[in-house]
């Protein structure tokens, strides 16, 4: 059985943030329920503490059974903290997004803490447990052909808000924390999914937008990483904190988009655009 000030699910727990994230929670003598898709959790093997659950969170019936076996494993004492981290970017000119992947953004990064957040609140309200939200500094501060993650953090937050109004009865927190740009594969099944995208459009409206994406390309080669620990060790002082803050910005670039979010629009799409080497560029024939 899970100890009570120790019961915390993890989502997307195959990689990156989401191994970080079990492995830091479970150092700090946590019991941690790690969820994963089709058995992909082998980076957790032998970790003490850790229980593997098979989960889709865009699935609410498969949702509801991890619930319902999460609730066996830790009874009337409840769960401490569900941490909704499973996600996955889709990026591109929106023009070009096809549909099957602007749908799958959402069904990952917004729908799917929702249906997780519904399934295991009664849990949460046992163990007077707490939300954490892996969120995108994008969501406040969106950038040129991050269109579809952008927007899909943008409406996490907008749910988290509305939710931290609608738990506070019961006293439930609801954290989001910001990762910047992290050492992770994520980014890389990106641009593979975006490239993949773009050989299946049209050459013709797809070569409009070649400087675009070469700029881009360029500006995000020079962009530093910081590693998933330091995500994950925001993640544990959200978990632990005693009054958790709204949000919490994990790394230094996260800070500073954070600090961009409050610049007057005009001023900040400009930065964004120079950033990315954008500024100036003309259309395509």
């Amino acid at each position: 059985m899970a100890s009570n000030d120790g019961a915390v699910l993890v989502t997307g727990a195959s990689g990156g943030i989401g191994v970080a994230t079990v492995r830091a929670l479970a150092d700090q003598g946590m019991t941690v329920f790690a969820t994963v898709r089709d058995d992909q959790g082998g980076a957790l093997d032998g970790v003490a503490g850790v229980r593997m659950v098979e989960m889709d969170v865009t699935d609410p019936k498969n949702v509801e059974l991890a619930a319902e076996q999460v609730a066996q494993g830790v009874g009337d004492r409840g769960l401490r903290a569900v941490v909704n981290n499973a996600g996955v970017i889709v990026q591109g000119p929106l023009e070009l997004v096809p549909p099957e992947e602007l749908r799958r953004q959402f069904e990952v990064n917004t729908f799917g803490p929702a249906y997780v957040t519904q399934a295991f609140l009664p849990l949460l309200r046992r163990g007077h447990g707490r939300i954490v939200n892996v969120t995108a500094p994008t969501a406040r501060v969106t950038a040129p052909f991050l269109g579809p993650i952008s927007a899909s953090k943008a409406a996490l937050n907008s749910l988290s808000t509305a939710m931290r109004g609608e738990l506070a009865a019961w006293k439930i927190p609801v954290t989001l924390v910001e990762p910047g740009a992290i050492a992770t594969q994520i980014f890389a099944k990106a641009e593979a999914a975006a490239r993949s995208a773009l050989a299946n459009t049209d050459p013709a409206r797809a070569a409009l937008y070649g400087p675009h994406l070469t700029a881009v390309a360029r500006a995000t080669e020079k962009q530093s990483t910081s590693p998933p620990e330091a995500v994950a060790r925001t993640i544990v002082k959200a978990v632990q904190a005693r009054r958790p803050k709204r949000r919490y910005a994990a790394t230094r670039d996260a800070r500073v988009m954070g600090l961009l979010s409050h610049l007057p629009a005009g001023v900040r799409e400009s930065m964004v655009l120079r950033a990315f080497g954008l500024s100036g560029i003309k259309a395509g024939a």
